[in-house]
């Protein structure tokens, strides 16, 4: 165990395949008399009930939250096949831990009663005003489909609270995604962590998607499957296939990173991400699509230029940070490999203290986005 003098935040992660062991040496990075959470991304290939078992027992009476992950952010930057976690101290945070068990029936009288009673857990420790030093956390079944009204009941009921977060992966199979919480881990679900703090914070977004002038139609969709059927009144596959200069069968994840679509609001483009090609000639989306909906074609700038400028401002704000928590959609992290700059980003990634991981999907303030970097920097103690 860890003596007192701990940061605010501590960090650790394992390449240890073994549950126990990866838990173990968590355990003896992150504990200490005064550690109120751990917070943990996980590679969807380890045993998921034995890594939850020995968590829970690594760390006794300490709350333990987090899920699975398409790829995670560890001390080094870049990692795959890890455990990574984030140690939180109870003198400089207040924690409170929600779970919702069912995203379907998820409305905004069962939010506004878990919301009122994380920020009232969080009142009964607070350490700085609630209304102004507070912010949530999200982690979300990254297939459940279900984001959307999940996270916009939540944002309701959170009023001006700002919220942020990750939709759980399961290294790009696209099978099962879990998040963790209450001692197991949970499909079809959602865990919601409530922090208060002294530290200064901004909860950020960004992404270094450019519009294009091209524009496709939504002319036919399956809202509920987040399917569209058809672009331009022609079939999806073949109008998106004819929009990158690719015959069909050469779409792949890759080609959607490269490609993006997106959805203008105002003045700001909110990308839709592709996440396959199906048989019926259609496209499945991570975020929600409906029929009379215009996409507009994205291209890339400079992707770790764009990121480095988003982190300096954020250091330039609040001071040299504690840590940054990051949710970094999968899609970004298949461009930089494709552009062979795994080095550069996790050189960038570990400089600016960056934890985190590889998502299905990013959540910030109510929105469920993609291809974006969404996270929390957490500055330094004042005085």
């Amino acid at each position: 165990m860890r003596d007192t003098v701990a940061p605010p935040l501590c960090q650790a992660d394992s390449r240890a395949r073994d549950p126990e062991t990866a838990a173990a040496e968590l355990a003896a990075a992150l504990r200490h008399p005064h550690l109120g959470l751990v917070l943990f991304f996980c590679s969807a290939e380890y045993p998921l009930a034995a890594l939850g078992e020995a968590l829970t027992a690594a760390f006794g009476e300490v709350p333990v939250a987090g899920c699975t992950t398409a790829g995670e952010i560890t001390t080094e930057g870049y990692g795959r096949g890890r455990v990574v976690a984030i140690g939180f101290d109870a003198r400089h945070f207040a924690v409170s831990l929600g779970l919702v068990t069912d995203l379907e029936a998820f409305d905004l009288v069962q939010a506004q009663r878990l919301c009122d009673d994380l920020l009232a857990d969080c009142r009964r420790h607070a350490l700085a005003p609630i209304a102004e030093q507070t912010f949530v956390m999200t982690l979300l079944d990254g297939l459940s489909s279900r984001e959307e009204q999940v996270l916009a009941t939540l944002d309701a009921a959170l009023g001006s609270i700002p919220s942020f977060g990750g939709s759980a992966g399961d290294d790009n199979h696209l099978a099962h995604t879990h998040v963790f919480c209450e001692g197991r881990f949970h499909g079809e679900a959602a865990v919601v962590v409530a922090v208060n703090t002294r530290l200064p914070f901004e909860v950020f977004s960004t992404h270094h998607l450019r519009p294009r002038v091209e524009k496709l139609v939504v002319t036919r969709a399956d809202r509920e499957r987040r399917r569209v059927l058809e672009l331009n009144g022609v079939p999806a596959v073949e109008a998106y296939a004819r929009l990158v200069g690719l015959a069909p069968e050469a779409l792949d994840a890759g080609v959607f990173a490269r490609h993006p679509l997106a959805v203008r609001i105002g003045e700001d483009y909110f990308v839709r991400s592709i996440q396959r090609v199906n048989a019926d000639g259609s496209l499945s989306f991570y975020c929600a699509v409906e029929t009379g909906i215009v996409l507009t074609a994205m291209t890339p700038a400079p992707i770790l230029e764009d990121l480095a400028t988003t982190l300096d401002a954020l250091a330039s704000r609040l001071g040299p940070p504690s840590l940054i928590i990051g949710c970094d959609c999968f899609l970004r992290r298949l461009e930089i490999e494709a552009l062979g700059q795994q080095q550069a980003a996790s050189r960038l990634l570990r400089e600016r203290r960056v934890i985190g991981f590889n998502t299905y999907g990013e959540q910030h303030h109510g929105r469920h986005i993609n291809q974006t970097f969404t996270g929390v920097a957490l500055g330094s103690a004042r005085g």
